[in-house]
């Protein structure tokens, strides 16, 4: 058993955070969530929140919201870790995205913050198709997206928090950069082939160009900095050399990664991808 920890969760409520925060208070560990519903509040956007979320705590897993490689994240981090330092942090696990450059910017401040630190570099999640932003696209039966020809290696989220937990309770994680995919690549043809079948529900792919994809989420009236940011990551991080499948959870778990149609199958009883009025199957 690993001795009793405060471990501050930023983004405690999203996909891998929430995952994390569980795992940590089954564990025994004390757990402080970092979001600004919180008390004490921690909001990325207010630097006079930080001292109070990190007081008293021992350990920190940092997920930036809404990417670390958008403007500005650099700069919260270094402000973050500066500010963990002072107050007495040992160890900070930074959940980071494959193939991000600016993604790299940030982790080479935590790296560099004089903090005992552990990189958790990620690539795109399964649960992008039932906890985020291709799950309406799904509900409504219709998935349109350009850049099909690419591979990608998703990951699951529970083996993300995982890897994260393992990471914050044991030293052997320190001054370590684990790339986490899954066992094998997918096309986004692929992935709503495999929802489609697996909920006996019609869902139609299309591919088209990024020049539409722009033109249809400016439509729906999408902010310019979610514009960018989905830009950017259909142009970076959806790239050949992004393909490579890893073998770090294995590494860490001594397990093999969740494969998609696990995830496919698991989410499936849960209803996310049953339309409203069509029941639970």
């Amino acid at each position: 058993m690993s001795k009793k920890q405060n471990i501050l969760v930023l983004g405690g409520k999203g996909k891998t955070g929430s995952r994390v925060a569980s795992r940590l208070v089954e564990k025994g560990q004390i757990v402080r969530i970092g979001s600004r519903s919180e008390e004490p509040s921690f909001d990325w956007e207010n630097s006079n929140t930080w001292e109070a979320a990190l007081q008293d705590m021992d350990s920190i897993y940092i997920t930036f919201q809404p990417d670390l490689a958008v403007p500005g994240a650099a700069e919260a981090i270094e402000g973050l870790t500066r500010q963990a330092l002072k107050s007495g942090i040992k160890k900070v696990v930074l959940l980071s995205g494959k193939g991000e450059i600016e993604a790299e910017k940030c982790e080479e401040i935590v790296k560099n913050s004089g903090l005992e630190w552990t990189i958790v570099r990620a690539s795109w999640f399964n649960q992008n198709f039932s906890e985020s932003f291709f799950l309406d696209p799904i509900l409504a039966g219709h998935v349109a997206l350009p850049k099909n020809e690419a591979q990608v290696p998703y990951v699951d989220a529970n083996d993300i928090a995982d890897v994260v937990v393992e990471a914050l309770l044991s030293s052997a994680h320190n001054a370590e950069t684990y790339e986490l995919t899954g066992p094998r690549t997918l096309t986004f043809s692929d992935v709503v082939r495999e929802i489609s079948t697996a909920t006996g529900r019609e869902i139609q792919f299309a591919e088209i160009s990024m020049e539409e994809y722009n033109a249809m989420m400016k439509e729906f009236n999408l902010p310019e900095n979610y514009l960018w940011l989905i830009n950017y990551l259909f142009e970076n991080v959806l790239v050949e050399s992004n393909a490579v499948i890893t073998h770090d959870i294995e590494k860490v778990l001594g397990r093999k990664p969740v494969d998609f149609t696990a995830y496919v199958n698991a989410t499936e009883k849960t209803g996310v991808w049953n339309p409203a009025g069509l029941g639970l199957q």
